[in-house]
């Protein structure tokens, strides 16, 4: 018989805290808890958690500033986003493809988010979709959008799905300019809002009542009124042009 090799603690350690920044209990950028800490977290000895940390420092997940602690790696998702992603949300005729894809990611993320959601994923799912509405519904839209996306970030965490995640993390700078695009035109039309946040709201508690399909359906009923009241717009836009355009050839 093959002798079972056991493992080294500092291995299982280093693991853990690959799931911990995985399933973004840490965040890219975020400090490391001090090692006193961490090590009273994991039940091991400092010098087997020097030496995961040492690991995972090797691998490029983790980085030490002098005299300022351990950090997880600003750019993680750098070579996802950059600049191929950044280029193309730069550019106006992809808003409706982002919007066609968002329609799965979403409605993805909210179906998984009441199949597996936790209670205390729900209350932060019910702290971000509170933080929206206490935004000023008037004047620039960034911190709106950027609520948006943390939103958006919150239901799909609340998915267990790490791959989904991360996509959304990846994709975070090139949604929130495109939700900002997108409020900025549906600020035009009158009660447009108020109709949108119903809809989160409804979002929020076929989740809540774990009810999958359901939840799904909300995400893609939303997104579907916004693409249609964002082509009526734009329809609405293309007659004022023609019309200035034909009053011009009068004169």
């Amino acid at each position: 018989m093959q002798r079972i090799q056991s493992r080294k603690l500092s291995d299982v350690i280093t693991e853990q805290l690959e799931s911990m920044i995985i399933d973004g209990r840490l965040l890219a950028g975020q400090k490391l808890p001090p090692e006193r800490e961490l090590a009273e977290k994991f039940a091991v000895s400092r010098p087997s958690l020097r030496e995961a940390i040492q690991n995972l420092e090797a691998r490029g997940l983790l980085y030490r500033k002098q005299g300022g602690g351990t950090f997880i790696e600003q750019k993680l998702t750098a070579s996802v986003t950059d600049p191929l992603l950044e280029l193309i949300a730069k550019r106006p005729e992809t808003q409706f493809d982002l919007l066609e894809f968002r329609h799965a990611l979403e409605g993805m993320a909210a179906y998984y988010a009441a199949l597996r959601g936790q209670r205390e994923d729900y209350t932060a799912l019910e702290s971000a979709l509170a933080s929206i509405s206490q935004l000023p519904s008037e004047g620039d839209k960034t911190d709106e959008a950027k609520a948006l996306v943390e939103f958006y970030l919150t239901m799909s965490m609340a998915s267990h799905n790490m791959v989904l995640v991360h996509v959304m993390r990846s994709l975070q700078g090139m949604l929130q300019e495109n939700i900002r695009a997108n409020l900025e035109m549906l600020a035009s039309v009158a009660g447009v809002s108020e109709v949108i946040h119903s809809q989160r709201e409804g979002i929020v508690a076929a989740i809540m009542d774990r009810d999958p399909e359901k939840a799904r359906q909300a995400s893609n009923e939303h997104l579907a009124f916004i693409e249609d009241t964002l082509l009526e717009i734009n329809r609405q836009d293309s007659r004022i042009q023609r019309a200035l355009r034909s009053i011009e050839v009068k004169k």
